[in-house]
């Protein structure tokens, strides 16, 4: 489970009316006889992000949506969960917010809705998306629509008073871990998403024969991360304890991304004055939430949810998105900007943002994360070669 964050819902998102996209002009969407009740599972913490966005429409349009019931569950879960649903012929989850973790189990799995017959009642995405978030959309294959982005990471976070000169390379790194044993600290990566931006963030890093093969092509990254592991004690099931070992002085060091370094600052569960550093030669590795409809959802609520689904796109819904910085910058289409964001995330962000980010982010590589058949697989061979050597 992601850290529990509060979600800050201004004057913005209450003000805002519906608007045109460009380049499409939208299908009319067909209204419910009554409005419905929309049950939203969040497998990716993303509701901090966009639960003001949901509560806007439903105070907006009473006659679409009587309410949102919101649950949250551990992303490996919820595949298994769906899938038996699905097999009873009763799917009482009408969306789903994941990451890239559960939405490539979904896909691999046929548990997702194929929304391409909707595409003229969604925006013309292409044209509204940043350029990097048109590229993760690439990774839903028609199968989930793509409502935050950020550049993620992977990024090194450690507490300045344990670690005076931070690691500037691989190999600095895994020397810092072996003269200090059990003080770094990396979260499983299937269930973490800077532990899978680590782990699809070395190959580029380790110079490997295809960052995009982790089967063939990761050779050097799993003898890496074999050797990191030896200096390991165990890898949480999720960033949420991380961040709690850091902050309660167990561990000194850990892998970290743009939000997991602002959010837990933010909430005291961190201490401010952590630092953060990159690797020399580092590739962002990016990562996006997608909304993504199962299977057996009835076809009026699929209408309404592509009517949500064009609500929450728009700029001035997008800006709630940099909420208390924890998916860093956060909104996926363009021209939003933190000065449209409700004043508390932008006090947030002005206190515990970092002015090297936007450079960061301008001159280093951006990559998208591996296809999903390629990430279950990779999350798989970690499990088996590297967490399996902890229990």
């Amino acid at each position: 489970m992601k850290i529990s964050r509060r979600t800050f819902v201004g004057g913005a998102a209450g003000a805002v009316v519906l608007g045109s996209f460009p380049s499409r002009l939208l299908a009319e969407i067909k209204k419910p006889a009554s409005p419905v009740t929309i049950t939203v599972a969040d497998v990716a913490g993303n509701l901090a992000l966009t639960q003001g966005m949901f509560e806007a429409y439903a105070k907006q349009k009473p006659d679409w949506v009587s309410r949102f019931a919101f649950t949250k569950a551990p992303a490996p879960e919820l595949p298994g969960k769906i899938k038996a649903q699905q097999t009873a012929g009763k799917v009482d989850i009408d969306l789903v917010l994941t990451g890239t973790d559960a939405l490539s189990a979904g896909l691999d799995q046929g548990l997702w809705l194929d929304l391409a017959a909707h595409k003229a009642d969604l925006p013309d995405l292409e044209k509204i998306y940043i350029p990097q978030a048109w590229k993760m959309q690439a990774l839903a294959k028609d199968q989930g629509v793509v409502v935050t982005y950020y550049p993620s990471g992977p990024l090194l976070e450690y507490m300045p008073d344990k670690v005076k000169t931070p690691p500037k390379n691989t190999q600095e790194l895994l020397d810092w871990a072996k003269q200090n044993k059990n003080r770094f600290i990396y979260a499983r990566p299937a269930n973490s998403g800077p532990g899978r931006t680590f782990l699809m963030g070395l190959p580029y890093l380790l110079g490997d024969k295809d960052p995009l093969d982790p089967t063939n092509g990761w050779a050097k990254t799993w003898e890496y991360l074999a050797a990191l592991g030896e200096n390991i004690e165990y890898y949480p099931s999720g960033t949420t304890q991380v961040c709690k070992e850091l902050g309660e002085g167990t561990r000194d060091m850990m892998v970290s991304t743009t939000g997991w370094d602002i959010n837990p600052r933010a909430l005291g569960i961190v201490p401010a004055e952590a630092k953060v550093a990159k690797l020399d030669g580092f590739h962002w590795v990016t990562d996006a939430h997608y909304a993504v409809v199962p299977k057996g959802v009835p076809d009026e609520k699929v209408a309404v949810l592509m009517d949500v689904l064009n609500f929450i796109l728009q700029p001035k819904q997008q800006a709630i998105a940099y909420d208390a910085g924890y998916f860093y910058p956060g909104p996926a289409v363009k021209d939003v900007t933190l000065d449209m964001a409700p004043q508390a995330s932008q006090d947030t962000i002005k206190q515990f943002g970092r002015p090297e980010y936007a450079d960061w982010i301008a001159n280093n590589p951006l990559e998208v994360p591996l296809k999903p058949k390629q990430m279950v697989e990779a999350f798989r061979i970690w499990d088996e070669k590297i967490g399996s050597k902890k229990g």
